[in-house]
């Protein structure tokens, strides 16, 4: 790839002598396949006859603490960008990004033991940087060695961005961030923070893997450039990713995913002028939980989306430094956004103002944090990352004046939810008025997240999510006592359906919540992407005021193609009846009588020959159990079954489920609800089948659709 690369200035300083892998890159140029020609800072101080070179390298140790001449030298250092050039920062060097104006965020120095490699993200694995490596991991140093490389870390840079994180010899640190990208002008820059070093060599194979990384950067710099967008992505950049991603099998295509990355919580739900906004927190630096960002995207109806610019950046100077963690929307005549920020050891809640009607830009309050302190009575769960639980905002409006829901715990004691009221739409000057609930620790938890009112004719709702679970309590809230009083409770779902939000679209709650993978972090980072919002649903409450929950019936216009339709009374016996039906991206409605059957078996996602199948069971002891000791070939994910009761007794049992590429969703008599996660590997595991257990069980119907997808470019 080199013989492009007409020319290379080595950076030293003329400060100080070369350090020993200084001296020791320069040694290596032969192996590097190319000529580097010594620079100094001097030379780059000559702005009208500097050097012309098409990359210029500056690979160092040590820390560039109080080197004058690197602001002297910016004006050459940007001209070379701008006009096309490339540069590359390894090892400390990538601390300039800082001082030479490239980037607003620089990153920090690591001074424990380095990382031996890089851990590629996957959405560019066939990046040029990248070419001639078949594996995602790559070593390039033979021993970890501390003190001589930078990293990001909980704070990702403005500007550039992410191809790369940190490999050890027995571990991944996906959230090291080591290899940064940006586009300058016409010209690129590379940050390798870690893993390239050019004294201890070590084994050949692993002296290979750094040469020929360092040789395909010099390259690439040096021809074509990064080839990628900066920070933030455009809408055709978001696009592109989630195409990239679109072969994956395991990829929902009619469920809220992120365009790559990272998504958890579903945040700041609301119908603003006609759309539909979904935003949720998103890491653009990988598939993991750190560094979070609000990522959007937009609907008409509910059932075509497309993806909007990200809407909140952690600010570096600022109180969400750490995160832009979870949070609601409001309509006072513009779009708000009350989002709970993290830096160092607190988190406050943060406020933001849409600038224009789409959505697409907020502007944070200057006031920021919006309260300046968690309250001390009662004194609050603490944890080692922070001086008290105190996030995640709901907010709803009762004569007039506002109500601010946050989630937290007692120390010692069960989860809360705190309330603070505000009388005016500006929502900076809140009053702490206490708790509403606490709850019994080992009922409803230590902790509660994401806590949310619905409120209803003759009824209030409230659900919070306490790690384990989302557990929803039914009662009346006094907004004039600020106290919640249960009369029932329960959970809202019985699987990995996490942290929901709802909006009140005039006549009805919609509620998306997050569905959690279930496959282990090495998997996560192979695919390039985690979580998924699931289907909207509307809670609302019965004649008999029982708790329901149903699909969006916006999601019948996703319907395509009938797999199969059976309406008149079939009797099941033991004997398996496969299905014309099959996919990995359907909707199927059933209902069931047991008769005198142990069960009833419907089994998705089936190979011909049995090795990946997935039975989900209703049994005569009211358990609906989804059986996944054979969903997957795939040891990382997870094969434990997921079971809920149906009680009271409800026959027949009306099932509708939808499966989309790697989730499951199941709705039982509009009631019980239970969302889980399945991976089959094999492309012919698709098909379905039923039949009774144990006896003969009445199927009174079955209907099934594939369904398309929601995402328009």
């Amino acid at each position: 790839m080199t013989d492009s690369v007409a020319s290379v200035g080595f950076l030293l300083d003329d400060a100080q002598p070369p350090d020993p892998d200084q001296r020791a890159a320069l040694e290596a140029s032969d192996r590097l396949g190319v000529s580097l020609e010594e620079c100094s800072p001097g030379q780059l101080l000559r702005i009208d006859d500097a050097p012309d070179w098409d990359v210029l390298w500056w690979h160092r140790g040590r820390p560039i603490d109080d080197l004058q001449w690197l602001s002297d030298a910016r004006p050459t250092i940007e001209d070379h960008l701008e006009g096309g050039g490339g540069l590359l920062l390894s090892g400390r060097a990538l601390e300039a990004i800082e001082p030479l104006g490239i980037d607003p965020v620089g990153p920090a120095p690591y001074l424990h033991e380095g990382p031996t490699g890089l851990l590629c993200k996957s959405l560019y694995h066939d990046h040029a940087l990248f070419d001639g490596f078949d594996d995602l991991r790559i070593q390039t140093a033979a021993h970890p060695v501390p003190g001589e490389e930078a990293r990001y870390g909980p704070v990702l840079p403005e500007r550039g961005e992410v191809l790369a994180s940190a490999l050890y010899p027995h571990d991944e640190a996906p959230d090291q961030v080591t290899t940064v990208g940006w586009r300058v002008g016409a010209g690129s820059v590379l940050g390798l923070g870690a893993g390239i070093r050019f004294v201890d060599e070590g084994p050949e194979h692993v002296v290979d893997n750094r040469d020929r990384l360092v040789r395909n950067a010099l390259s690439m710099l040096a021809t074509e450039g990064l080839a990628l967008e900066g920070r933030p992505k455009s809408i055709d950049g978001l696009t592109a990713a989630r195409d990239r991603l679109g072969p994956d099998p395991h990829v929902p295509r009619y469920h809220l995913t992120p365009p790559a990355n990272w998504l958890n919580d579903p945040n700041g739900l609301i119908e603003y002028e006609g759309t539909y906004h979904a935003f949720y927190q998103y890491n653009p630096g990988g598939p993991y939980h750190n560094s979070i960002h609000w990522g959007h995207a937009v609907s008409e109806d509910l059932v075509t989306w497309s993806d909007r610019p990200v809407a909140l950046t952690p600010d570096p100077d600022g109180p969400d430094r750490d995160g832009c963690w979870s949070g609601c929307a409001v309509d006072v005549g513009e779009a708000r956004l009350l989002y709970t920020g993290g830096r160092g050891t607190r988190q406050l809640p943060c406020l933001a103002t849409a600038t224009d009607s789409t959505l697409d830009r907020f502007e944070k309050t200057t006031s920021n944090p919006v309260i300046d302190d968690a309250p001390t009575d009662p004194r609050l769960r603490s944890s080692e990352h922070w001086d008290a639980e105190f996030r995640d905002h709901c907010l709803l409006e009762f004569d007039g004046v506002w109500h601010h829901f946050i989630g937290s715990g007692v120390e010692d004691g069960g989860g809360t939810t705190l309330v603070y009221t505000c009388p005016d739409d500006d929502l900076t000057e809140w009053t702490y008025r206490g708790p509403i609930m606490t709850g019994e620790p080992e009922r409803d938890g230590g902790m509660w997240e994401c806590p949310e009112i619905l409120t209803f004719e003759d009824a209030d709702l409230m659900h919070i999510s306490n790690y384990r679970a989302v557990r929803y309590y039914l009662g009346q809230y006094d907004p004039e006592s600020y106290q919640f009083d249960s009369d029932s409770t329960g959970l809202l779902d019985h699987g990995c359906w996490y942290a929901p939000q709802s909006l009140d679209d005039g006549d009805r709650w919609l509620t998306w919540g997050w569905i959690k993978e279930d496959r282990d972090e090495h998997a996560q980072w192979d695919a390039g992407w985690s979580g998924a919002l699931s289907v909207p649903r509307v809670i609302d409450l019965d004649d008999h005021g029982q708790l329901r929950q149903r699909p969006a019936a916006e999601l019948e216009d996703l319907r395509g193609r009938t797999l199969c339709s059976q309406t008149g009374t079939a009797r099941l016996t033991d004997e398996t009846r496969t299905l014309e039906a099959g996919g990995r991206h359907l909707e199927l409605e059933t209902t069931i009588r047991l008769d005198d059957a142990d069960a009833f078996e419907l089994t998705l996602c089936e190979t011909p020959d049995g090795a990946e199948r997935t039975p989900i069971r209703y049994t005569n002891g009211n358990e609906l159990i989804v059986d996944r000791a054979h969903a997957s070939l795939d040891e990382r994910t997870a094969g434990e079954p997921v079971s809920m009761p149906i009680t009271p007794i409800d026959e027949p049992l009306s099932i509708r489920l939808f499966l989309d590429g790697s989730t499951l969703e199941i709705f039982a008599n509009e009631r019980h609800c239970l969302t889980t996660r399945l991976y089959p590997t094999r492309e012919d595991a698709t098909g379905i089948s039923i039949a009774a257990i144990g006896g003969t069980a009445i199927l009174e119907s079955l209907e099934a659709w594939e369904l398309g997808s929601i995402w328009t470019a």
